[in-house]
C-alpha cells in the first residue's frame, strides 16, 4: 500500500521510525515532511500530503505535529479528506470503522513513540465498516 506521511519539526524523529515500521512491512511511504529538526511552518509539509491522499497517489495518510490540532485542521481544508487526531488505539479504531478517516493525526508531543506506531498498525488493520456509518460520512463534505 502507498502511504503518504508529512510533518513538521515537532514529529521528525517519530516520521523516521515510522516510515521504518511501514517499510519493514512492505509499504512504499511518500516523505512529504521535513527531515530536520529545524522549525517550519506545518501546513508546507500537511498540504502536500493531504493532496496525496486525494488525488489517489496514496491510499492513506499520517501527519505529525506538536499537538495535531494545526496538522488536522489543514488537511480538513480538503474536500477528500478526513484526517482524524487521535490519541489512543480505540479512536484509531473507531475513527477507521464509523468516520473512514484516511489521515491519520499523531500529536507526537502528546504520546510516545510506542503508542504512535501502535495508532499506525491499528490504522492500517481497522476496515471501514460503512451502513449507516457510509449515511454519515456521505454529508462530511460541504
Amino acid at each position: 500500500m502507498t502511504i503518504a506521511i508529512g510533518n513538521d519539526h515537532a514529529g521528525t524523529e517519530y516520521k523516521f521510525e515510522i516510515i521504518k515500521h511501514l517499510e519493514t512491512k512492505g509499504h512504499l511511504v511518500l516523505n512529504f515532511g521535513t527531515d530536520t529538526n529545524n522549525s517550519m511552518d506545518y501546513p508546507d509539509a500537511i498540504h502536500p500530503t493531504a493532496n496525496a491522499v486525494e488525488n489517489g497517489k496514496a491510499v492513506l495518510g499520517i501527519i505529525l505535529c506538536g499537538s495535531g490540532n494545526g496538522a488536522q485542521m489543514t488537511a480538513n481544508k480538503h474536500q477528500g479528506i478526513r484526517a482524524a487526531l487521535c490519541w489512543n488505539n480505540e479512536l484509531v479504531a473507531l475513527t477507521r470503522q464509523h468516520n473512514n478517516a484516511n489521515i491519520l493525526t499523531i500529536p507526537a508531543r502528546f504520546v510516545s513513540l510506542q503508542q504512535a506506531i501502535g495508532f499506525v498498525d491499528v490504522f492500517l488493520n481497522t476496515e471501514f465498516e460503512g451502513g449507516r456509518h457510509g449515511t454519515r460520512v456521505d454529508k462530511i463534505s460541504c
